[in-house]
């Protein structure tokens, strides 16, 4: 590789890691405990709480959507979701079927009775900082773009620097570590390393990160392109005043699509449907499925089957990037690996930082410039 080349990716890996590096380690750093939230949930929150009436027989979602409206006087329906296992409706409502998330009132109620089923909150408003943190820094759509520019870069960062590793490396053999000789030599040569172990998991996470960035923007294209023929007869009429039966509509999408299990539904005016349907989504019933949703849409008016409609492929990267980032597919074992490469991670952006810190710094000692320096 010619001089000027080296020196071009070199610039490349330089800026963008130095951009990017400051929210990386927030990124890192939060999502350590996001890896494990179901074990810090089931920590905090053993199990107490039992049905009512156990074995029993349930109540038909039309009772407990009775039952959640009354408690909140003035509300609409926007989503109803179900645990996977317990006998617990979740029920969100708010003013307006498209209330922002903060006007937005989440409750859970017991199927086989209809009682209230009190809330799971010991260590939720920190898992919920946590989160927000992560997700988009308390920023909404504009905060979750800026980290998924960030996450770019990083990916960026990442391709360069295996650029850059064999003609920096090529006199070393594969794994060295000069820990003889100077601190920065040292560090940059851990650097190299983890960078070079770790290269497929942090693409995988990089890439995944950008794309849940993205949720907004492709939920919304998929209103807007996928469904956009079942809206066109309804388009110019008001949403329904009364709403046929919720159950006969989920019942009628389980039939239309066998072998899956029920995930929420969407009522209408909400931003997972439309103005006139019931959007009712079911997930595949085996671990390499479980994340693959598919809609079954439902008119709210009168009952009637609108159609099943298959998530586009963008869709479903949005589906599978989640659990892809967060390695929460397969059992606790991979969530460990996950975390101990997401501190390995921290340890590769640490000793960027220092490497970059270290070079600048040498550079005012001898009065020289950086690349000089370096040199």
């Amino acid at each position: 590789m010619e001089a000027s080349t080296i020196r071009a990716w070199s610039w490349v890996h330089k800026w963008t890691s130095l951009i990017c590096t400051v929210f990386l380690l927030m990124l890192c750093v939060t999502g350590l405990p996001l890896i494990f939230h179901d074990e810090i949930d089931g920590a905090l929150n053993p199990a107490q709480w039992e049905p009512t009436n156990p074995g029993g027989a349930h109540l038909t979602l039309d009772e407990v959507l009775s039952i959640a409206l009354e408690n909140r006087p003035g509300e609409v329906p926007i989503f109803l979701s179900f645990d996977t296992d317990r006998p617990v409706v979740n029920v969100t409502s708010g003013p307006t079927a498209d209330a922002p998330g903060s006007q937005m009132h989440f409750a859970s109620f017991d199927l086989t009775s209809g009682n209230l089923v009190p809330p799971a909150d010991a260590g939720e408003d920190v898992m919920e900082f946590i989160l927000q943190l992560h997700t988009d820094m308390f920023l909404g759509l504009p905060g979750m773009l800026f980290l998924g520019l960030m996450g770019l870069l990083f990916v960026i960062a990442t391709v360069s620097g295996v650029v850059l590793y064999a003609p920096f490396m090529r006199k070393l053999e594969f794994g060295t570590v000069r820990r003889k000789q100077s601190p920065r030599l040292k560090w940059l040569d851990y650097h190299n390393l983890l960078g070079i172990v770790t290269l497929a998991w942090v693409l995988l996470v990089g890439i995944t990160g950008v794309v849940n960035t993205l949720a907004t923007p492709i939920i919304e294209a998929w209103k807007n392109q996928e469904l956009a023929d079942l809206i066109a007869p309804y388009e110019g009429q008001p949403m329904p005043a009364e709403f046929a039966s919720l159950q006969a509509a989920v019942d009628q999408a389980v039939v239309a699509a066998p072998g899956m299990q029920l995930q929420f539904v969407a009522f209408p005016g909400s931003s997972f449907s439309t103005n006139y349907h019931y959007a009712v989504f079911l997930h595949g019933n085996t671990p390499l499925t479980e994340h693959m949703i598919t809609p079954v849409i439902i008119s709210a008016a009168d009952g009637s089957f609108g159609g099943k409609r298959d998530m586009p492929w963008y869709v479903k990267a949005l589906s599978l990037s989640g659990p892809l980032h967060f390695g929460d597919y397969g059992g606790l074992l991979l969530k460990i690996i996950w975390a101990a490469l997401d501190v390995v991670t921290i340890v590769i952006l640490g000793s960027g930082l220092y490497l970059w810190l270290s070079r600048k710094r040498r550079a005012e000692e001898t009065g020289l410039a950086p690349e000089a320096a370096a040199a």
